[in-house]
């Protein structure tokens, strides 16, 4: 039986496009296309309409037409008010076009991503907001003001435990008793992994080389956005220490999200220290979302060396559902989301990093067992598992509604 009305709300400027690997249009998109495939209403997304087409056709788009986004100094002041006891009139100015859409759309409950301003915003509306936290947002605001922003929120969905204790921590009590913890599903119709060439294709994939035997090329993946906090300079660094010549490292990604854009200073530094190495290091700018599961299935151990404390990236699970092997920062949300035969490491830690890999790397059995392990974990937590925790912890929300 279809439950209430489902509107997702994005941050202003982002898109719902397979274009790229963007966290919170992939996160709707996979909410949305397992609500329609366990038999529940179609879900809606509100987009501003100048964003990146093709749309994903998961949910029903609902076009409005942005404001301009407030300015560094703005912010501040933002910032400054909001401590003070006010307003933040510029960051409600850059969200209101996305609430006047909302407003016209009949009651339902909204799912406002990474836009706490949106509770406010929509307090009145008819419409049953909740705050759905990708990011530590609330490191801004005085509890005091979260407790006037937040006030009307009918729960606040974290993707992760981490996360999660993070905002209970700046939130007053009867707030933080309205947290709930859905983490990332895994995509495991797109990412899928193969043994043999001749293995039938999912639509939009691509077939797996042949198992690598002992002696032959093991391929160490990353995928991610090449900037400080994803850490690849972690596995640059790391890859100088493994004393197998057997082993290729692959660099996938850009600072955003263009494959032909100027390197930035990072990403020179990174082949700087690359070239400095007798690793075999390769270097990949950015792809589409249609292109990385072959990316993935090129690959024999996938590598997350975060630095920051990511709260549920899914990269994770999109390296499960090919059935790799992971190799993971211990930080944030990651332990959380992955199966116990997963490797984590302290994060920057090149040392203990290639420790792991150069195990994997010599032993085909263990990445045989290893990566079927990781698919079956990320089998057991697919995006129709995520959306059923989220209807739970919709059902179970008992803030006020608008």
């Amino acid at each position: 039986m279809p439950g209430p009305s489902i509107i997702h709300a994005i941050t202003p400027g982002d898109h719902f496009s397979p274009r790229t690997g963007s966290a919170i249009p992939t996160v709707v998109h996979g909410i949305a296309s397992a609500a329609v495939a366990s038999g529940d209403a179609p879900h809606r997304v509100v987009i501003d309409g100048s964003t990146y087409r093709p749309r994903y056709d998961s949910a029903e788009v609902v076009e409005y037409t942005g404001a301009p986004a407030p300015a560094g100094r703005a912010r501040r002041l933002d910032v400054l008010r909001g401590a003070l006891g006010g307003s933040r009139p510029a960051i409600a100015a850059y969200y209101r076009p996305v609430a006047d859409a909302i407003r016209g759309l009949a009651p339902g409950v909204v799912l406002a991503h990474n836009a706490p301003v949106l509770v406010d915003l929509l307090e009145g509306s008819g419409h049953r907001v909740v705050l759905y936290a990708h990011n530590e947002l609330l490191r801004t605001y005085t509890r005091a003001e979260a407790g006037r922003m937040l006030q009307s929120a009918a729960a606040i969905v974290c993707v992760s435990d981490s996360l999660a204790d993070a905002t209970r921590a700046r939130l007053p009590r009867p707030l933080a008793d309205r947290v709930r913890v859905v983490r990332n599903g895994s995509d495991t119709t797109r990412f899928v992994p193969w043994t043999d060439r001749s293995a039938e294709l999912t639509e939009g994939a691509a077939p797996r080389p042949a198992p690598v035997q002992s002696g032959e090329r093991v391929r160490v993946l990353f995928v991610g956005r090449v900037i400080p906090d994803k850490g690849a300079d972690v596995l640059v660094r790391a890859a100088a220490l493994v004393n197998d010549p057997s082993v290729e490292f692959v660099v996938v990604g850009s600072a955003g999200f263009a494959r032909d854009a100027p390197l930035s200073e990072y990403e020179a530094r990174l082949r700087r220290l690359a070239q400095r190495s007798s690793a075999s290091i390769r270097f990949e700018p950015f792809v589409d979302r249609a292109s990385l599961p072959a990316v993935l299935a090129d690959a024999e151990v996938f590598v997350i060396p975060s630095r920051w404390p990511d709260p549920c990236p899914l990269t994770v699970g999109e390296g499960l559902a090919s059935g790799l092997p992971i190799v993971a920062s211990r930080i944030g949300g990651i332990p959380e989301i992955v199966p116990p035969s997963s490797r984590l490491v302290p994060p920057g830690d090149p040392a203990a990093l290639a420790r792991e890999i150069e195990s994997l790397a010599s032993d085909p059995e263990l990445r045989r067992r290893v990566g079927a392990e990781s698919r079956a974990w990320a089998e057991a937590h697919d995006w129709t598992w995520a959306w059923g925790v989220l209807k739970g912890a919709l059902a179970d929300a008992r803030g006020p509604a608008s």
